[in-house]
């Protein structure tokens, strides 16, 4: 019996995905995802580069091979298959663009007491968001949501992901559009995080919310679900990481849990 994988291997520019997990964008596409083992996206835009086939790699753009981080994408595949690669990617790539959007790093760090969060090599399937996307985190992080996950639903308690791990682009994109439209950096870092800085990267974090309920809102507080991961979240090696009054002058955020393990 085939398995299909359920990891996300992670590389500073690319990411390996298994191919069942993707959604086709054309016909061709389609046909070749479903015999394809693994697509290589790429991180900043999404954008599809080349599918693993049982035959060898198929391109699925042009000039692949020059692609920034390619070989070392494709070295990924070459380990053991069921081996977890427990490593932090560097940070260096993230620093080099934090200088180019002109954020002083240091001076951010100090101010907020937040400290820069490298993202990890090997992100674990954890099951679908609210909105059936794929959810990955860390593997511990993933077996312990599911397992909060069941532990609510025998209690009678139906918990959604929002969202779990984010990569360093993803915010990065959020700025780079801000920016784009004529905001400076110190207005938008009123209202986002800096880039780097967010524990989403770390594939620790998950947003949480319960069925009719509005996503990352305070009126999740009221809910029997936020009730239920008071009580019980920590037994399972979550905590919520920015209740009222938290020194890092974040929001009040009763939908953010992390796992401490």
């Amino acid at each position: 019996m085939h398995v299909r994988p359920r990891f996300l291997l992670n590389t500073p520019d690319i990411e390996v995905w298994p191919a069942h997990l993707l959604r086709a964008r054309a016909n061709a596409d389609a046909r070749l995802l479903a015999r394809a083992s693994h697509v290589l996206r790429r991180k900043r835009d999404g954008r599809f580069l080349v599918a693993v086939t049982a035959g060898g790699a198929v391109p699925m753009t042009d000039a692949w091979r020059r692609e920034p981080g390619i070989d070392a994408a494709l070295r990924r595949l070459d380990g053991p298959p069921r081996r977890v690669d427990d490593r932090d990617l560097p940070l260096s790539r993230i620093e080099r663009r934090l200088d180019a959007l002109g954020l002083d790093a240091q001076a951010y760090g100090e101010r907020s007491g937040l400290v820069l969060v490298p993202e990890p090599a090997t992100l674990a399937l954890a099951g679908f968001d609210r909105y059936h996307r794929p959810l990955w985190l860390r593997p511990p992080a993933a077996r312990a949501w599911q397992h909060l996950h069941d532990a609510a639903r025998r209690d009678g308690i139906r918990l959604e992901a929002i969202s779990g791990y984010r990569s360093h682009d993803y915010q990065l994109g959020i700025f780079e559009r801000k920016l784009a439209r004529g905001q400076c950096v110190a207005e938008i870092l009123t209202v986002n995080a800096a880039p780097g800085y967010s524990e989403h990267h770390s594939g620790l974090a998950i947003d949480i919310s319960a069925p009719g309920e509005p996503p990352a809102e305070e009126s999740f507080e009221a809910t029997d679900a936020f009730a239920w991961l008071q009580s019980n979240a920590g037994g399972h090696g979550f905590v919520m990481s920015y209740p009222r009054d938290n020194p890092h002058g974040i929001v009040y955020e009763p939908w953010h849990w992390c796992f401490r393990g």
